[in-house]
């Protein structure tokens, strides 16, 4: 008897959760894209931010191609740039806040050299206070900030890839 009472309310949860659209990240409801196939292009193929693109593209079943002429598409990430600055400094003259800066160039275009998605450039911002009595914590939140800015640099590049069109042709 006690387990059917605990039965019922997960019962209850999960359907209210399906029926408000609730979907894992990558599994249904995502983006949909106009092409199949997709080569990316770019000067540093082994960088973390690459390889979080190929595997996230893979999510929606987008097949990576090992050339632009096997691939519908070519996603070409021209440069991925990060930076920091100080923004303040201490009475002491020691660094109290940081900004740190993401770039990533990008371009995408098919086999016949066509503009899918123009000449772009996403770029993101973090601060960071900075305490030199934490360096080790600091430094880790630094990472992650980082690692927060490329997953964000991800999602941005899927969401113009999924609304990219193939240009008219000329009649």
């Amino acid at each position: 008897m006690r387990t059917n009472l605990l039965i019922l309310p997960l019962l209850i949860l999960t359907l209210l959760l399906a029926a408000c659209g609730f979907h894992l990240r990558g599994q249904g409801g995502g983006f949909t894209f106009p092409f199949q196939t997709l080569f990316i292009l770019s000067p540093n193929a082994n960088t973390p931010f690459i390889v979080d693109l190929k595997r996230t593209v893979q999510l929606y079943n987008i097949k990576l191609a090992d050339s632009s002429a096997n691939a519908q598409l070519t996603l070409h990430i021209v440069s991925e740039t990060m930076n920091k600055q100080i923004l303040s400094l201490s009475d002491a003259g020691r660094v109290r806040e940081y900004q740190l800066n993401y770039r990533v160039s990008l371009r995408a275009y098919d086999i016949k050299l066509d503009e899918w998605v123009p000449a772009d450039e996403i770029v993101l911002q973090r601060y960071l206070s900075y305490d030199n009595t934490q360096v080790l914590a600091k430094e880790m939140e630094e990472t992650l900030l980082y690692q927060d800015m490329r997953n964000d640099a991800v999602q941005q590049i899927l969401r113009r890839l999924s609304l990219a069109k193939a240009p008219p042709s000329p009649q």
